[in-house]
């Protein structure tokens, strides 16, 4: 496996740092996942100030950007990263489309299968000049002058990796896309009983093989130095399950997965109501070791390949370090995961 870290853009000023050390600690790659700042503009900083790395988007919120600003924008940091540049994509829920984002919600599978096919036609017009004639169901791209075009670059195959958890949008993965990014929420259970039937009957439609195919994830990860440390971590992750997973209505599929769909309904309404401080109490023990992969540093690295190893492609991997001897553990436990 590929071991991929997570910028914390809290403060755009750090990345550089941030990124310069998660390459010095050996990682493959990167990535962003875009709540509060924008992606891009962090991965531009990490690409300025790394070499090696693959940087990704993890993933970028499709459908309010135009397909043609989400191509150029991909271009230019493929471009300026000498081919290091993934593009992850979602489509978010229908509330952050219509009362976040203020755009029309409708048909988020065959529109994310169109984005996709979009993007390559845009792409390949640049590269190789192709004539632009896009025309499909939600999008039509019909207009492209030299003076909006960008030109060929060295290393135009852009990977296009989208998020998807229900079956239906799984298989537009598995049909067009170049991997798949799996929601932090999730479990071994359902990436058997769900994912890969869906990723795999997704590519049988489109006639290809899934040798290539890039699987990116890991779930949650609670590790430390002792089992002190590790579990001072499980409260605040049981109530981070509840509050931002668990009560989730379009994550539901998960906890139905192993029956507790009823305790999911529970936590839909407790936040409907805003009590927040009760939603960890739902999360059981026996859920937090079915969604999370909990050991110390010594014991992390066999716990996540005996869960993913013959899934994933690239575990996310990305504990909050202190120290420098912390981080002395964490380059151990990359170098585990990168042996196989």
């Amino acid at each position: 496996m590929k071991v991929i870290g997570r910028l914390d853009a809290t403060s755009l000023e750090d990345i550089p740092r941030q990124a310069r050390r998660l390459e010095e600690l050996g990682y493959d790659g990167v990535d962003q996942i875009e709540t509060d700042h924008d992606g891009f503009l962090t991965l531009l900083l990490a690409a300025e100030h790394t070499r090696r790395m693959i940087l990704a988007t993890g993933v970028a919120v499709a459908f309010p950007r135009s397909p043609m600003v989400v191509a150029n924008m991909a271009w230019d940091l493929q471009k300026y990263s000498h081919g290091r540049f993934a593009l992850g994509l979602g489509s978010q829920a229908k509330a952050h489309n219509e009362r976040r984002f203020s755009i029309k919600w409708g048909s988020p599978v065959s529109r994310m299968r169109e984005y996709v096919q979009v993007l390559r036609a845009i792409w390949d017009c640049w590269q190789n000049g192709t004539p632009l004639d896009f025309q499909g169901e939600h999008y039509t791209f019909t207009l492209m002058t030299p003076h909006y075009d960008p030109g060929p670059i060295e290393h135009p195959r852009i990977p296009v990796l989208i998020g998807g958890t229900n079956p239906a949008m799984l298989r537009v993965v598995g049909e067009v896309g170049d991997g798949v990014m799996i929601n932090n929420f999730n479990t071994r259970k359902y990436v058997d009983e769900i994912l890969r039937p869906n990723l795999e009957a997704g590519a049988k439609n489109s006639g290809r093989p899934l040798k290539d195919f890039e699987v990116h994830g890991g779930g949650f990860i609670i590790t430390g130095e002792n089992w002190e440390e590790v579990e001072k971590k499980i409260g605040p992750m049981k109530e981070q399950i509840a509050s931002g997973y668990a009560s989730e209505r379009p994550l539901r599929l998960v906890m139905d997965v192993h029956g507790w769909g009823d305790a999911s309904l529970r936590l839909q309404e407790m936040a409907a109501k805003g009590r927040w401080s009760e939603m960890a109490r739902e999360i059981t023990d026996e859920m937090l070791e079915t969604f999370a992969v909990i050991g110390t540093y010594n014991e992390i690295a066999d716990k996540i390949k005996a869960r993913y190893e013959d899934v994933l492609t690239h575990v996310i991997f990305s504990p909050v370090t202190h120290d420098e001897r912390e981080e002395d553990r964490v380059r151990t436990v990359v170098e585990a995961l990168k042996a196989g």
